[in-house]
């Protein structure tokens, strides 16, 4: 997707970061790769398809590479031929722009 997150960057958050409404989730989640927005509006996620556990395995291992770098870590669920990226901003409890930032930089994880 072509789309500013990609090139922006995780900040801190705290108790005070905005949680995103409705309008802003969703213009958000139009920037991204069918990524998908729970029914209570607080968690992003995405399942990616492999065809071994290797390679799930290994595209979840970049996910925890970026996440660390980003300062922003996603709930995993990895199982033969798939990585199910959940993102959220635990000190919100909801959803930041940083949740829509490290979506889009997951896109392009090679």
């Amino acid at each position: 997707m072509n789309n500013d997150l990609k090139n922006q960057k995780c900040q801190a958050c705290t108790g005070n970061t905005p949680v995103l409404n409705e309008l802003q989730i969703s213009e958000n989640l139009a920037k991204l790769n069918n990524w998908s927005v729970n029914d209570e509006q607080k968690m992003i996620f995405k399942k990616f398809n492999f065809k071994t556990f290797k390679q799930a395995l290994n595209f979840t291992n970049k996910v925890g590479e970026l996440a660390d770098i980003e300062g922003h870590h996603p709930d995993v669920s990895l199982g033969w031929g798939y990585s199910l990226i959940m993102l959220h901003t635990h000190a919100i409890k909801g959803l930041s722009i940083n949740d829509f930032i490290m979506a889009a930089k997951i896109d392009i994880i090679d």
